[in-house]
């Protein structure tokens, strides 16, 4: 891996983290678990569509594992770790069948399959069949959310075309 793509992940994975541990000073915006905004993921989905799938998969698992070590909560690594895995498996397949004009697609998907992936997990770990209740409303949280930051992602993209393909590459 060449240092500049390398270096270029490192400063992604250090905005993404420093966002996580921003948003995680706002007070929750729905007295749901598990909802919040996600603008971490502005880099995610960033990432994908600039840098490719294996980059943004290093940058979202260093992410998730830096999150949990600084939040000192590291029993959430499972559920974020869920959650990113489905969002980014769908993110990068989405890649290939979406334009630049449609990322915000990706965005929207992504936040559904984050919720999905973590509601599974909370039903894994806690044996708990009735959590699927709150899915209703953190796919409609995630949609809100989801467009907000692929319309974030997809305006990053589209406006440094240019200099993400010399700068990155």
């Amino acid at each position: 891996m060449k240092v500049k793509k390398l270096t270029t992940m490192a400063l992604l994975t250090a905005i993404a983290l420093t966002i996580f541990m921003l948003e995680a000073q706002i007070p929750p915006l729905v007295p749901v678990p598990g909802v919040k905004l996600g603008l971490a993921n502005i880099v995610t989905v960033f990432a994908v569509f600039t840098l490719g799938s294996g980059s943004a998969i290093m940058i979202l698992a260093a992410r998730i594992f830096l999150g949990a070590v600084f939040a000192g909560n590291f029993s959430t690594i499972f559920y974020s770790a869920a959650g990113g895995a489905l969002c980014m498996l769908l993110s990068v397949g989405l890649r290939k069948i979406l334009s630049n004009q449609q990322i915000w697609v990706a965005g929207c998907l992504g936040a559904i399959a984050h919720s999905i992936g973590q509601m599974l997990m909370a039903i894994a770990i806690t044996g708990t069949p009735g959590l699927a209740v709150y899915l209703p409303i953190m796919i409609v949280c995630s949609v809100v959310t989801g467009l907000f930051t692929g319309l974030c992602a997809q305006f990053l993209v589209n406006r440094g075309e240019k200099l993400w393909k010399t700068s990155f590459k």
